[in-house]
């Protein structure tokens, strides 16, 4: 009968203390631990072409513009006053402004009055724009893979 010592790379302390057959003879077997070294390394495996490209294209957009317009009307009053009006009076959007005429008795005669009426006008146009447009055009290529 043969005794047989296992060593281990862990366990150097117990290297004194080996078992001994009757023979006088002892066998080592060594144990072997397998271990993974996993390294990554950057593998270029394909390529991108991109392509940008800017377009004009004119469209047209319908607008709604305002603006003011004033009439001016002459109304006629001939009305004799004792005092002079206020020199320029406003009823809602129109401005009236008194005309005035001293006569030989002195006394005032208001002639007419000048009505200014203000008013809003919205007119539809069509107006020309130029839009721009980008366009984005990505080309994939494959570098070093076989076709299976």
């Amino acid at each position: 009968m043969i005794d047989i010592a296992i060593e281990s790379g862990a366990d150097e302390s117990k290297k004194e203390n080996k078992p001994v057959g009757k023979s006088g003879h002892s066998i080592v077997i060594p144990v072997v631990e397998e271990q993974a070294h996993i390294q990554k390394q950057v593998v270029e495996s394909g390529r991108l072409r991109i392509t940008k490209s800017v377009q004009e294209q004119e469209e047209f957009i319908n607008l709604s513009l305002t603006h003011e317009e004033h009439q001016v009307e002459r109304v006629p009053v001939n009305q004799y006053v004792d005092t002079p009006p206020p020199a320029v009076r406003y009823e809602g959007n129109t401005t009236i402004i008194p005309v005035l005429r001293e006569v030989v008795e002195v006394r005032l005669l208001i002639v007419e009055e000048i009505h200014i009426t203000k008013k809003q006008v919205q007119t539809q146009v069509n107006q020309p724009v130029t839009l721009l447009k980008e366009e984005v055009k990505v080309d994939h290529q494959n570098i070093g893979q076989a076709d299976n």
